[in-house]
């Protein structure tokens, strides 16, 4: 069995839709945190506190074992001996980057009906089998996403049944016609409840300022593609990209590639390849000028903001340099937006940013709700903060405590034999060096002041800005408009005319 070590040497994720929908909401904000008796902690000093190793990390993580199967399915395996479990992942390359235009959401449709029957076995069956051998099994699919997944996990001594489970779902789904029609009047209704979410409303609007008609402008499918998916729309779409040639499968536990090996080739050895369509992934759209879109939510005590720019793709060569630059300034608790509109101002819960990417450019984007009277201060430290990052050099102090924070976080993801796996799926699907996390926490104490200071001039791009603001218009606009023109739209994204909102 093999061990990672670590050595100190040198200088320091609709299972439903509702689900996916308050995963996007921003963190409630309903009264200020601190005010005018309050006491900040900004600039606080901690005394007495542990020494910190200026030492980097090195680890040399455990290699997994691979095999293919003659009708193409690879095969990842790696060993975890600290307990009788195990976890499965079938990753197909293929999602909902692999929708038609008018057929948007049919990758996800697919992989979420996966379970709700087979040809031997029907919904009711396979969730009371699943909870008998108390094991997990789950499918999901993305509207801008280049694979579909379908998990399992579970005990050891069950992996027969699990196993038997997970193949029957990935390889004979029947998409029964009711529960077609069940799953569809869910998704609709679970869509008008997410229409009262401001922080789903401001995501919405954000991803089609950024990409337009891009399946990255997707958070949601559109109303017309979920009204007239089929059961023969899902099977169609199962059948030409649900194949062993066009999937890995991944495993981590307390299994060996001996003793799995035949179980595979008995359950997914007989099933056949097939010529798979490649996917098309399309560019980013090129940005358009500043803009600012307010959506009118009357009466609302609070405005959610987001603020931000195209960002970079997966594999690009300024990943890491973007990835500290994103921590010092909205990556945590302890980053400058956090520090500043909560911790100083007291105008919100918390203030964030975050950035991704794949295939194809993500986004970097700030985001905060806060109370409606403080709008205008909130846009002027948002506005500050990203010209501070682009026009000042951070202090060096600053940037290794960001280092240490990433590096630190790296370490503890590494006790997790599932983060593991995902980190080796991800080095395959995008093509990433062997080695790339071994060095992880090389490259990230690599970056220089100077380079972070270089990609936040590159990325916060302050003439291609998309400023998002769900509020009320009547109090909202006038103080928007100070930072530009301002354009109104209602909850359904239809504009809207006057001050107070009205069409």
């Amino acid at each position: 069995m093999k061990k990672y070590t670590f050595e100190l040497t040198t200088s320091v994720t609709l299972a439903v839709l509702l689900a996916f929908v308050l995963s996007l909401a921003l963190p409630a904000v309903t009264h200020a945190q601190a005010g005018p008796g309050d006491q900040s902690v900004k600039g606080a000093v901690i005394k007495g506190k542990a020494p910190v190793s200026k030492n980097v990390l090195k680890v040399k993580l455990p290699r997994a074992q691979e095999t293919t199967l003659p009708n193409g399915l690879r095969i990842i395996l790696l060993e975890n001996h600290k307990v009788p479990t195990f976890a499965m992942q079938m990753v197909f390359l293929s999602g909902g980057l692999s929708d038609k235009e008018d057929y948007r959401g049919l990758a996800s449709f697919t992989a979420s009906l996966l379970r709700e029957g087979t040809t031997t076995r029907s919904s009711k069956d396979i969730a009371e089998q699943v909870d008998a051998i108390g094991a997990t099994l789950s499918a999901n699919s993305g509207l801008a996403t280049m694979t579909s997944v379908v998990n399992t996990s579970g005990l050891v001594e069950n992996i027969d049944q699990t196993l038997g489970l997970f193949a029957d779902v990935i390889r004979n789904p029947a998409f029964p016609k009711e529960e077609v029609e069940k799953y569809r009047a869910r998704t609709l209704a679970q869509l008008q409840l997410a229409r009262s979410n401001p922080g789903f409303l401001a995501q919405e609007q954000f991803s089609r300022a950024i990409y337009g008609n891009h399946p990255g402008g997707l958070i949601i499918a559109p109303v017309a593609s979920i009204k007239k998916l089929s059961t023969k729309d899902l099977a169609e779409f199962h059948d030409t990209y649900y194949r062993p040639n066009n999937a890995i499968l991944a495993i981590v536990g307390d299994v060996t590639l001996k003793d799995v090996l035949p179980k595979l080739q008995k359950a997914f050895g007989d099933w056949k390849k097939a010529d798979v369509p490649a996917t098309k992934i399309a560019e980013a759209p090129a940005q358009s000028a500043s803009r600012i879109f307010l959506i009118h939510r009357p009466g609302s005590v609070q405005t959610v903001l987001q603020l931000g720019t195209l960002g970079i793709q997966r594999t690009s060569p300024d990943y890491f340099n973007l990835l500290l630059a994103n921590r010092i300034l909205g990556g945590g608790p302890s980053a400058r937006l956090f520090m500043n509109l909560r911790e100083d101002k007291g105008y919100t819960y918390g203030a964030y940013s975050g950035f991704g990417g794949s295939k194809f450019r993500g986004t970097w984007v700030s985001s905060s709700q806060v109370r409606t009277e403080v709008t205008e201060g909130a846009m002027n430290e948002f506005m500050y903060e990203l010209k501070r990052l682009r026009d000042e050099k951070v202090p060096a102090a600053e940037l290794e405590d960001a280092k240490r924070s990433i590096v630190g976080n790296f370490a503890l993801s590494l006790e997790q034999p599932q983060t593991l796996l995902q980190n080796i799926i991800t080095q395959k699907l995008y093509d990433l060096p062997d080695d790339y996390w071994d060095t992880y926490p090389q490259r990230v104490s690599a970056v220089t002041a100077e380079e972070i200071q270089a990609v936040a001039k590159k990325y916060i791009d302050l003439d291609h800005l998309q400023i998002v603001a769900v509020g009320d218009a009547s109090k909202a606009r006038d103080v928007l408009a100070k930072f530009g023109k301002v354009e109104v739209f209602d909850t359904e994204g239809k504009p809207l005319a006057s001050a107070d909102g009205k069409p």
